[in-house]
């Protein structure tokens, strides 16, 4: 698709009619936990700041892990950051941590559920879970979607961070790449408070124009799988769509209040810069994109240090 295309380009995958219901529905059901949070000091140890494990209940009563560091020469409220990881990867080492606290912030980085971590996936759904989490769920009632319950892990954590007495919870920011480019998104979605989104190629939308230019492989390989085992002559084709468009950050988009910086590849064939765009495109807050013609799913040169200049002004 040519860039003046994708500047203008909203999506195909379906919005649900039930949209806005369905995450005012999840939210509400978010904000009535009992979080339990638990904070564990960690044998890490550094001369500048606390190092914790941080736990926390989310929806569905699954225990979510996150690292949680702070600094420890700052006395007054100070900026916080939100980060999150690649799919089926984990939160980042201590020792990446630590720019941040350097600068006198708070970060808390979440393992997303049942991935590379140490976050539960307390399952609970019909249908397969052999494959992917973004179709975890899409046989069932679309409120057991594996995927809105990390939606939900991320705003809630963001929430977590504002709580904590040493955070100004009016100068939080969340930032990650890939899948954490998309919970990104959908955090600053699900908690308005969020000032700050800084996104790189966003994973997780328009799930059918994936389908269409038949990328469904890689990071997506699992709509191919549904189809084949479950609608191998696509006679629901428009119900499964339909149902991903519950987890389509797309349609989260236009909730953002935050400053958002998104950084995109225009090679890239894991996370295709039309599905980017597509969520793009609906943010109505102020926004930057930053593109890199000849660059794919991979390190944006320079673009970390763009993320770290915006987080540094919080």
């Amino acid at each position: 698709m040519p860039l003046e295309q994708l500047k203008n380009y909203q999506g195909i995958n379906p919005r649900p009619a039930d949209h806005d219901a369905y995450w005012e529905r999840g939210l509400a059901q978010m904000h009535a936990m009992d979080a339990k949070v638990e904070l564990i000091a960690s044998d890490f140890k550094t001369p500048f700041a606390e190092c914790f494990d941080l736990y926390f209940t989310g929806v569905g009563g699954a225990r979510v892990y996150a690292k949680y560091v702070r600094p420890t020469n700052v006395t007054e409220p100070h900026p916080g950051i939100v980060q999150f990881h690649g799919y089926s990867g984990a939160n980042w080492q201590w020792a990446s941590l630590l720019s941040y606290a350097a600068m006198g912030y708070s970060i808390v980085a979440m393992d997303c559920r049942g991935q590379g971590g140490r976050s539960e996936d307390v399952g609970g759904v019909k249908g397969t879970t052999l494959r992917g989490h973004f179709i975890r769920g899409l046989e069932g009632d679309p409120d057991n979607l594996l995927m809105r319950h990390i939606f939900l892990d991320t705003a809630q954590l963001a929430g977590i961070l504002m709580d904590m007495p040493e955070v100004d919870a009016g100068r939080v920011g969340a930032h990650g790449g890939s899948q954490g480019g998309g919970l990104t998104l959908a955090c600053a979605a699900l908690e308005p408070r969020i000032k700050l989104a800084a996104a790189t190629f966003p994973f997780l939308s328009d799930y059918r124009r994936v389908w269409n230019m038949d990328l469904a492989k890689g990071a997506y390989d699992e709509l191919k799988y549904f189809f084949r085992c479950f609608d191998p002559t696509h006679a629901r084709e428009d119900h499964w769509f339909t149902q991903l468009g519950y987890i389509d950050i797309q349609h989260l988009a236009s909730r953002i209040k935050a400053q958002v910086l998104m950084g995109v590849g225009l090679m890239d064939t894991i996370c295709p810069p039309s599905t980017q765009f597509a969520a793009y495109n609906k943010i109505q807050s102020q926004k930057d994109l930053v593109i890199y013609p000849d660059f794919g799913h991979e390190e944006l040169l320079g673009f970390a240090d763009n993320v770290f200049q915006l987080m540094t002004g919080l």
